[in-house]
């Protein structure tokens, strides 16, 4: 059966900051950098990326704990 796909936050040389944007990207298959674009639009335009941002990289686990042995 196949797995579902899961959120999680992209380790060692796929993540910039905490890796949230990487792991969102991953999840839903596009580019790394749109997602990080997306972000910052976000911040640009009233700093609430940088909360949602903050929340993201507390709430989602690491990929390593998702997929152990990645």
């Amino acid at each position: 059966m196949d797995e579902p796909k899961k959120l999680y936050r992209t380790e060692h040389g796929a993540a910039m900051l905490c890796g949230v944007c990487g792991g969102i990207a991953e999840y839903f298959n596009i580019d790394p950098s749109i997602v990080r674009l997306l972000w910052a639009a976000l911040v640009i335009m009233g700093g609430t990326g940088i909360l949602l941002y903050i929340i993201a990289a507390i709430v989602l686990p690491r990929k390593s704990q998702v997929y152990p042995g990645y």
